[in-house]
């Protein structure tokens, strides 16, 4: 299994994801973090092709609304990929139509057989923690419900073993949630990571690293 979760982007590593995904080359872009706010939903995508592209990579956006109901082709699809890029925005309403399309199933079973890398930063990195409890005082669970249609989902895909608290400090945070949410994980011993915008959680195999 190959994952790279950052805080924002490539945070301070964009090397190490080029050596996790062993040379750039086409990229699924999942951007549906975004989708509780239409608006600014393809300038959110854009300002991420560009950096991908720079990097060298070929980007192509997968929207998750194109697959609900639909997991097998979702998987299908998700194959043609060596990589996919979860960009940020919304934990819980990613969530939620990760389940809806059934890519949270794909994935994991992707990321089983190590036949793609994934790389998410924010929200895309914050949906493959363990839960979401906490997040709501950052990300707000009662935008799925005008977005999706449907209730909050606070399980996350599990396949990391602790929380996340991206933004740390960040210029993005300025009334310092995530210094706060920080402040009550470890007050209430629960096991996180908490991630600067130049850090990068990487797991390849069975190794787990922090890079700061």
């Amino acid at each position: 299994m190959r994952l790279f979760l950052s805080s924002y982007r490539f945070g301070a590593h964009q090397r190490r994801l080029l050596e996790l995904a062993g040379a750039p080359g086409p990229v699924a872009v999942i951007a549906n973090a975004c989708d509780a706010w239409p608006s600014a939903w393809q300038s959110a995508v854009t300002s991420d092709l560009v950096p991908l592209r720079r990097l060298g990579f070929q980007p192509e956006v997968l929207d998750l609304r194109d697959y609900l109901g639909r997991p097998d082709e979702v998987e299908r699809r998700l194959r043609e990929f060596p990589a996919v890029w979860v960009r940020g925005g919304n934990t819980f309403v990613l969530r939620a139509q990760f389940a809806r399309s059934g890519a949270d199933l794909a994935l994991r079973k992707l990321l089983a057989e190590d036949a793609l890398v994934y790389a998410g930063y924010s929200a895309g990195a914050c949906v493959m923690t363990p839960d979401f409890h906490g997040i709501e005082a950052i990300d707000d669970p009662d935008e799925v419900r005008a977005a999706c249609g449907v209730e909050p989902r606070w399980d996350g895909l599990g396949l990391v073993d602790r929380r996340i608290v991206p933004h740390l400090d960040s210029p993005t945070d300025p009334q310092g949630l995530s210094r706060k949410l920080v402040r009550d994980y470890v007050s209430a011993g629960i096991p996180h990571w908490a991630l600067t915008d130049d850090h990068v959680v990487v797991v390849d195999g069975e190794s787990t690293t922090v890079l700061t």
